[in-house]
């Protein structure tokens, strides 16, 4: 049985509050990945604008 098989198996005995509050925590889950992923993406151009300027800087 893998994780989310598990999880699932689980989920079936919980009272409706205690899914009412996974279901707050998975979404809160799912907000922190998509914050990550916005932190990240900012990093790279941030990475390439910064290349761009040590390449120019190098030539001059």
């Amino acid at each position: 049985m893998n994780t989310k098989q598990k999880i699932i198996q689980e989920i079936e005995n919980l009272s409706e509050s205690s899914l009412t509050e996974i279901l707050t925590y998975i979404q809160q889950i799912k907000n922190q990945e998509t914050d990550k992923d916005e932190v990240w993406q900012a990093y790279l151009e941030s990475k390439q604008e910064r290349k761009e300027v040590y390449r120019r800087l190098a030539e001059s």
